[in-house]
């Protein structure tokens, strides 16, 4: 591929994603309903016996977090569909933002590696072809604004972590489990940061999630019941392939999914592998999920960017492009439920094997202090200890 400047390549990426917004916008929305009402009660406070601290015990099928609540809130104002076309146009920015973010955080990892920054602008760009699709998905045809910030703050979380700033990588941690819970299986990424920084990250982390929800399960502790809601066991879900036939939810499965999630993740934070977090926190999540929403791959799509710009070298960034393929493209092609579960949970075990056991060579250990390296250790960002 020849050479591109960073305007020409912010200008392909940004034509790319207002092509996809103008196809997918006028049909967009499925979900934005879910935000309107929960900013509608959250920011209504004692005015509505169901509303402000109350939201959660009385509507549990509301699983976004406070924070999407509070930024839904502020499109509320406008009349639905302008606030609908002007969210979804917000959070499409945001995906444009991620793949900014990305090649900042792989460019600040790298350095002093010898790494051609030519062929990592190349790279982000290549993935971010794939990673767009999958975005506005997500953003424009569903709405789900709690998804989206999820993966923004932790897209944040991961630059603040390869500059080896513990608070900042707490604060947009905590920041995506209050958008979204799932982003839980995320956490492991501040065991990536150099051990002395840890607990820091960890308390700021702690404390902003507790500030967060507390309120709620105080203010009422069935707020605490939103947690059990189900949805249906759906046919092509790789839950459903592995035999589980509950027609909803079993009352195992979303432990299941946090506990396989930070333990994918912990494992590749000892292998040294922690840009694998992401990917390996969102394998767990479609494997053990009832549902196949379409906007689920968004998570997994931010995952193998992060996978392929900054844990790999390749120019051309496979698993990006094997995660749309497989993921999206099985769902328009192959007409099977069970074909369908067994490809996803072919991807998610394929992948997961890859990440963590495929060979791979470090170039950072030929310089005694990469950044990110606590000052007089030399040990590099994200390697265990």
């Amino acid at each position: 591929m020849s050479a591109i400047s960073q305007r020409v390549h912010l200008v392909l990426l940004t034509a790319w994603t207002i092509l996809w917004f103008a196809v997918v916008q006028p049909h967009g929305g499925f979900s934005w309903h879910y935000l309107r009402t929960g900013g509608e009660l959250l920011y209504a406070g004692s005015g509505r016996a169901d509303g402000g601290l109350n939201l959660y015990a009385h509507h549990p099928e509301l699983q976004m977090g406070p924070v999407s609540f509070v930024v839904a809130g502020l499109f509320n104002p406008f009349p639905e569909s302008v606030g609908q076309f002007l969210a979804a146009a917000v959070m499409s920015l945001l995906g444009l933002l991620i793949l900014v973010v990305a090649g900042r955080s792989a460019a600040w990892h790298l350095m002093g590696t010898g790494t051609n920054h030519q062929r990592l602008r190349q790279r982000v760009l290549i993935a971010g072809l794939a990673f767009i699709p999958m975005w506005i998905e997500v953003s424009v045809r569903f709405g789900h604004l709690d998804d989206v910030l999820a993966l923004f703050f932790t897209a944040l979380a991961v630059g603040a972590l390869t500059r080896a700033s513990p608070a900042a990588t707490g604060v947009f941690l905590a920041l995506a489990m209050d958008s979204k819970p799932t982003a839980l299986a995320f956490l492991p990424l501040l065991l990536a940061l150099p051990k002395g920084q840890r607990l820091r990250a960890a308390l700021w982390c702690a404390a902003l999630v507790a500030l967060a929800w507390l309120p709620f399960v105080l203010s009422d502790p069935q707020s605490l019941t939103a947690a059990r809601f189900t949805i249906p066991n759906q046919p092509a879900s790789a839950l459903h392939w592995l035999g589980v036939d509950d027609p909803r939810t079993p009352s195992w499965d979303r432990p299941a999914q946090a506990t396989m999630g930070l333990a994918l993740g912990c494992a590749a934070v000892w292998r040294g592998r922690w840009p694998a977090v992401v990917l390996l926190g969102a394998n767990a999540r479609i494997v053990l999920d009832p549902s196949v929403y379409t906007y689920y791959t968004a998570s997994v799509l931010l995952g193998t960017l992060l996978w392929d710009v900054i844990g790999q070298r390749r120019l051309v960034p496979w698993w990006s492009w094997i995660g749309l393929i497989t993921l999206y493209g099985a769902v328009l092609v192959v007409p099977s439920d069970a074909a369908r579960g067994l490809i996803r949970l072919g991807f998610v075990v394929v992948s997961t094997a890859y990440v963590l056991f495929w060979p791979m060579r470090d170039r950072r250990r030929r310089h005694p202090r990469p950044p990110g390296a606590q000052a007089g250790t030399g040990q590099p960002l994200g390697t265990a200890t």
